[in-house]
């Protein structure tokens, strides 16, 4: 193959380097490791609107497996949110964190949300709490009996796979 031939493949390798780079240059790298303490007091702002703080992090709710769920945005100074304490799921916003340099980290909730979809968030007080706490012990004894019974099924299913086995090794041996 002549020489040439590797200039467009190269073109292509070192423009998806540079795209690369680029993209990386625009996102912060990942800390791997976040405090709690960093995040709470976080400012909390709706997507679009940078400026315009609506509340900060409250708490952060985690589930038995100490992963964290959701987290409560004092908002009781909002009129975007309609000034109370509202729960946010993980998939409704990303955490933005600066860290210009030393140890001074600032971390900035985004909600993904429009400011009429974030109106709709659930009040965070007792009834969501007991609520939220009653779906989860529900879906963790609904995982459970699904496990239990999916568990069930493989072992009629292993022993009746046993029970063919042995009847065919039968028929061999009587017609041998």
């Amino acid at each position: 193959m002549p020489h040439n031939a590797f200039r467009p493949h190269f073109a292509c390798l070192a423009g998806g380097l540079m795209l690369a780079a680029a993209a990386q240059a625009q996102t912060p790298a990942p800390q791997g490791l976040y405090s709690a303490d960093d995040i709470m007091d976080a400012g909390v702002y709706l997507q679009g609107e940078s400026r315009n703080e609506i509340g900060d992090v409250e708490d952060i709710l985690l589930d038995d497996n100490m992963q964290v769920q959701a987290l409560v945005i004092d908002a009781e100074n909002s009129s975007a949110i309609g000034g109370r304490d509202v729960v946010i799921n993980n998939d409704q916003y990303r955490l933005e964190t600066d860290n210009e340099g030393g140890d001074d980290i600032d971390h900035r909730v985004i909600i993904d949300l429009s400011e009429e979809e974030a109106r709709e968030l659930p009040t965070y007080d007792r009834d969501w709490w007991h609520h939220a706490r009653a779906s989860a012990a529900q879906a963790w004894q609904e995982t459970r009996e699904g496990a239990e019974s999916a568990w069930q099924r493989t072992q009629e299913g292993a022993a009746d796979v046993m029970e063919t086995i042995n009847e065919r090794i039968n028929e061999i041996r009587n017609d041998g």
